[in-house]
């Protein structure tokens, strides 16, 4: 008898999961329900179309029904609900949204597809017409269209995520005036502080009114309050503060609910319900980094997942490996992507860890578009097994974080990375890449060859009155410095190794931080004990000290920013 497959959700997870069962099984009735108009869109795209890089928003639709059917002979059915899951009959209640009859289906196997809803929170205004999210295509066409009829031109996002980031951007790129609300104090969790003050600067610069540590409060005709009382301008808000598993049908069939609030499955996403599947944002998964259940609402372990569980209802098996969390965002001339562990996270999983932060060009420097690379690499102290990596610049961060992701899936540590044979040609990379560059440091740092202290805590030095020796040259020196840094150069420091004192801890830099670890070598190979490296150096403090400088007024540590 054929197997009868009934699907609820589309887009990457439960269209995955229909088009892997009929490469598995010809014969097999498969019927995907979705609640939208649009069975498979292009979620991830939702924000270009405010900015008319996707100038037709139907182009966001990937598949209709139509289709589907011909193309793959699988029904889909959008702008129907399934109201009730009956799992003694084996049988789901579906509501045509059209036409408002409700019908019930059977199924031999159950694939939950629901997805994650946008977070509201209950505050004053939140139900506006001026109020909107981004989940899907009708969601970016109502936005768009209103922002357009009513000539809006003050828009608030609230939210500093993924999409609260790419959805400023894009009406920014519009040519709205954009003010985008965190309640935390920095945008993109997935990055540490100090790597989100690139982007907060970024931001600064190309006309984002960035407000951090303050949350929505209330929302008014024509402007919203914040929990601090400050008032901002504001015609149209996008909420955009997070988004929050959708399960509501599986707890109402009394489907296990996990420890995170996500359905619990199991190692072939089955739940608790062995006739009944669950893939994508609703369910909580397995990190393997930190060895705990957590929740990650991306596209791309929503289609393994959708494979894995369709293969298990043919007897095929897979290897759930968990996940480690990797992913990028453009925001409007720099490129950042994450993998693994950041700082906070290791803390928080009780891991011992060390980093390294450094600041190489992308590309051979005499090459055209040649940029600087922040990479921050995150090990295990004393394995030095990578844990994880963050990477901003203008070039090809991607390939770096997929680099780093694949080395943390094998269990790699730094001495594996060290070794990696990367391509190489000037106009792509340099002959020692990033990646391995940043092992080299590491493993220096692990087996405590030199030591360093990070761009957080110069401020700390600069007030104390700290020894800090700037080891460019004179002309780079002068160009901009810290207040209270001497100048030597390491084409002098031999000569003038004598106003360096040895009672007293000396911490130095450079433009990056390669010269002054030749320097402090230097002065570890001549005696000096208590020496160590400011990791990021002159570019690194720039770009961390620049955007509180200019939101508070504070005094400055640097004489002039240097961001090149």
């Amino acid at each position: 008898m054929n197997k009868r497959i009934l699907i609820i959700g589309g887009v990457a997870g439960g269209a995955s999961v229909a088009a892997r069962v009929r490469r598995l099984d010809e014969s097999a009735e498969i019927i995907m329900f979705e609640k939208g108009p649009n069975v498979s869109f292009s979620n991830c795209s939702l924000p270009f179309h405010l900015s008319g890089i996707v100038e037709d928003s139907e182009s966001l639709v990937l598949m209709d029904p139509l289709v589907f059917k011909n193309q793959y002979n699988i029904i889909a059915r959008t702008s129907s609900e399934v109201t009730a899951i009956n799992r003694q009959e084996k049988t789901v209640t579906v509501k045509d949204l059209l036409t408002g009859k409700e019908y019930k289906e059977s199924y031999d196997k159950l694939f939950l597809s629901p997805g994650a809803n946008p977070i509201l929170p209950r505050i004053e205004g939140i139900d506006n017409e001026n109020v909107f999210t981004v989940r899907n295509v009708v969601d970016i066409k109502k936005l768009n269209t209103y922002i357009k009829e009513n000539k809006s031109n003050k828009i608030a996002v609230i939210g500093g995520g993924f999409i609260g980031m790419e959805v400023a951007e894009n009406l920014e790129l519009g040519g709205y005036k954009v003010t985008l609300v965190e309640a935390l104090d920095q945008v993109m969790a997935p990055f540490d502080y100090d790597m989100a003050q690139i982007l907060h600067k970024e931001m600064m610069d190309k006309g984002i009114n960035l407000v951090l540590g303050d949350g929505i409060q209330k929302i008014e005709e024509s402007s919203i309050e914040l929990a601090s009382g400050k008032k901002l301008d504001a015609e149209v808000v996008v909420m955009a503060i997070g988004v929050r598993p959708e399960i509501t049908l599986a707890k109402e069939s009394g489907l296990e609910i996990g420890e995170t609030g996500a359905i619990k499955v199991d190692h072939n996403y089955r739940t608790s319900d062995k006739n009944i599947y669950a893939v994508g944002d609703a369910i909580e998964v397995y990190n393997k980094l930190t060895r705990k259940q957590s929740r990650l609402a991306l596209a791309g372990p929503a289609q393994r997942q959708a494979r894995a569980a369709a293969d298990h209802v043919f007897g095929r098996g897979s290897r759930n490996t968990g996940v480690i969390g990797s992913s990028c965002v453009q925001v409007f001339d720099m490129n950042a992507a994450s993998t693994g562990l950041n700082e906070k996270s290791a803390k928080a999983a009780g891991i011992n860890y060390d980093f390294v932060y450094i600041i190489p060009g992308d590309k051979v420097g005499l090459m055209p578009n040649s940029n600087p690379m922040h990479f921050k690499l995150i090990f295990e102290v004393p394995t030095g097994s990578i844990l994880g990596a963050q990477a901003i610049g203008k070039g090809n961060v991607d390939k770096r974080i997929d680099v780093i992701a694949a080395m943390i899936t094998m269990g790699a540590t730094l001495e594996d990375l060290k070794e990696l044979e990367l391509c190489y040609s000037p106009i792509f990379g340099t002959a020692k890449d990033v990646v391995n560059f940043a092992a080299l440091v590491g493993i220096n740092i692990l087996n405590g060859v030199f030591k360093q202290v990070p761009v957080t805590a110069v401020r700390e030095l600069v007030e104390a009155n700290a020894f800090i020796v700037d080891v460019r040259e004179k002309d780079e020196y002068e160009e901009g410095h810290l207040v209270n840094s001497v100048n030597i150069p390491l084409s002098e420091l031999r000569q003038r190794m004598s106003e360096i004192p040895k009672d007293t801890p000396v911490y130095l830099h450079c433009r990056s931080s390669q010269r002054s670890y030749n320097a402090l070598m230097a002065l570890i190979n001549s005696g000096y004990d208590n020496v160590k490296n400011i990791s990021g150096s002159y570019l690194g403090i720039s770009n961390y000290e620049y955007f509180n400088d200019q939101i508070t007024g504070r005094n400055k540590i640097v004489t002039e920013y240097n961001f090149n």
